[in-house]
């Protein structure tokens, strides 16, 4: 959910579940976690250098681990979007949805995939006034109206998005990842998450 493999990330990290990841819930014992989630956070640290918070609190329940990041991986794996604008979205529903977990750390993939060390605080600001071509403001301003307004999304909202450029699947996707992340925001602050101190500084220079 968290990957950086395009960022100078350390090797051979240990992982470590946080017990501050997250504020009203337990975070779990590393050891005490089913096998599966352990070589999936092994595998996140490694390629991170430290072991992503979103990782130690949804621990807290493995059932539900698994089915989110499986989500997750087909939403990033098997899409007509660029990775960059999958993130995109997330930081601009998680602006408005005010996730202070997701804005750093989306913003922090933001930088990395998109390569501007900017533009995701501007994203988070307003995106309305961010640096971006008409097309991904087509595909910021449908993912928001679904996240604040969903029953005020008409035909007329896809229509934009196809004259914008997008495909029928790369729609689905856009409306996929924005509910998503809608999930995971609200989950994120009913948890009271908290992003990992590195996430800040990732893609800055």
């Amino acid at each position: 959910m968290t990957d950086t493999d395009d960022a100078d990330s350390a090797t051979n990290a240990t992982p470590t579940l946080a017990d501050d990841a997250m504020a009203n819930f337990p975070v779990p014992d590393f050891a005490d976690l089913p096998e599966d989630l352990q070589e999936r956070i092994e595998a996140e640290t490694e390629e991170a250098g430290f072991t992503p918070n979103v990782f130690s609190a949804f621990a807290y329940k493995p059932s539900h681990f698994r089915a989110f990041f499986q989500y997750h991986d087909v939403l990033v794996e098997d899409t007509a979007l660029e990775r960059e604008e999958i993130e995109m979205i997330v930081v601009a529903v998680s602006g408005v949805n005010h996730c202070y977990y997701c804005n750093v750390a989306h913003g922090a993939l933001v930088r990395i995939y998109a390569e501007d060390p900017q533009l995701a605080d501007q994203l988070v600001a307003n995106y309305r006034t961010a640096d971006i071509n008409e097309t991904h403001r087509a595909m910021l301003d449908v993912a928001v109206k679904l996240t604040e307004r969903p029953t005020e999304v008409e035909r007329v909202d896809l229509v934009r998005l196809r004259d914008a450029g997008f495909s029928e699947e790369a729609l689905w996707d856009i409306a996929a990842v924005t509910g998503f992340y809608n999930l995971s925001n609200r989950m994120a602050m009913f948890a009271e998450m908290r992003p990992n101190d590195e996430f800040h500084t990732l893609g800055r220079e």
